[in-house]
């Protein structure tokens, strides 16, 4: 099997399958290496219940709409189907399970060390994600609290908290609806650093993806822009459920743990069982040390989404620092049509003046 290729791609969910998408038009050799045993990226691994904030037709990779789920949110089902579907239609060069545990680089050359062998590659895009590295927030007196403490990548339903007192911490989609989904089985306590702010029940996803459009473009024109801001939360069925059963109340943050409770800095405090943390994730960037890169989970510099530190490197997909909406399923496709553009430039030694203009003699339209 040949381990060579003019661009290895490491991570084989959305924004692998769209760094893929591009490649495949430009003739030159790639392969994508996913840590998963089946496709679907991180999806399979979210909660059960867990639906899209946009309707189908806003939530597509380039080239193929999104069908099917059965709502006007599609369900995390449906996502991991597409994304078989999609890999699938378009014949991406998905090896799996292949599990990347460093990468180096010798002269002009990436050394891609895996536990099922070594690769080698003209270019490295990181296309991980961040599902696999969860942020917890450090709070004081957590190794004493002899309840459970996770995070909303290890949720799964809200079965196994029956006859538990539950906090959810974090103001942002996930919170709101791992709150919505508990507390039809238990009590909750919602806990946010700030009050949460919901959008009207007839604005969804595309909303929050029109405000990044427009951010997006004031910066390529060089002008300042902030977006109006309606919310944050879409109103999903479960959410606006939510609502209506008034539970959707919230207190700000508590200031330490105790053995089986949470006490806030006035010192109230209450009895938990069980806090889930819905705070977000950091890079999975652990893979790239040699470099010096990921070790405290730092975002790398970059320029949109070429390293500024290491020639040949890419980060596809981890959010705004890569480009606008670029973790979303429908906003990962600008970024990773632009990366493609700069690495055919820099294979064929147009990348060296560092100015990755939009040059490339392949059409990726």
């Amino acid at each position: 099997m040949d381990n060579t290729f003019d661009v290895v791609v490491i991570g084989g969910g959305q924004s692998g399958l769209a760094m893929g998408y591009y490649l495949r038009r430009t003739g030159l050799s790639y392969v994508i290496l996913d840590n998963q045993k089946q496709p679907g990226g991180a999806w399979p691994h979210t909660w059960r219940s867990l639906r899209l904030f946009s309707p189908a037709q806003w939530s597509a990779l380039p080239g193929m709409l999104l069908t099917g789920g059965g709502s006007e949110y599609p369900a995390r089902n449906a996502v991991v189907e597409y994304l078989a579907n999609y890999e699938s239609k378009y014949n991406l060069q998905v090896r799996r399970p292949v599990s990347v545990t460093d990468v180096s680089k010798e002269g002009e050359v990436f050394k891609i060390e895996t536990a099922q062998g070594t690769y080698f590659a003209k270019t490295v895009v990181n296309a991980t994600g961040s599902f696999s590295n969860p942020f917890i927030p450090k709070i004081e007196g957590q190794d004493l609290f002899k309840g459970r403490v996770l995070h909303s990548a290890q949720y799964r339903s809200p079965v196994e908290f029956a006859n538990e007192r539950v906090a959810v911490v974090g103001e942002g989609n996930s919170g709101a609806q791992i709150l919505a989904e508990v507390s039809l089985t238990t009590e909750t306590l919602w806990i946010t650093q700030k009050e949460p702010r919901f959008l009207p029940d007839h604005i969804d996803g595309r909303y929050l993806f029109d405000a990044a459009t427009q951010m997006y473009e004031a910066q390529k024109a060089g002008v300042s822009y902030k977006a109006p801001s309606l919310g944050d939360i879409v109103m999903v069925d479960s959410v606006k459920d939510a609502k209506i059963r008034n539970v959707l109340t919230s207190r700000r943050p508590f200031e330490r743990f105790t053995e089986n409770s949470i006490v806030w800095s006035d010192g109230q405090e209450e009895k938990i069982d069980v806090v889930i943390f819905c705070t977000g994730f950091n890079p999975a960037l652990k893979h790239l040390s040699s470099f010096h890169i990921g070790a405290d989970d730092k975002r790398p510099a970059t320029e949109g989404t070429r390293s500024k530190t290491i020639e040949g490197l890419w980060f596809v997909g981890y959010g705004n620092w890569t480009g606008f909406a670029s973790a979303t399923l429908i906003g990962v496709g600008r970024s990773a049509k632009t990366t493609v553009e700069e690495i055919v430039q820099y294979i064929s030694g147009i990348g060296k003046d560092k100015s990755y203009e939009s040059t490339s003699k392949y059409s990726l339209d």
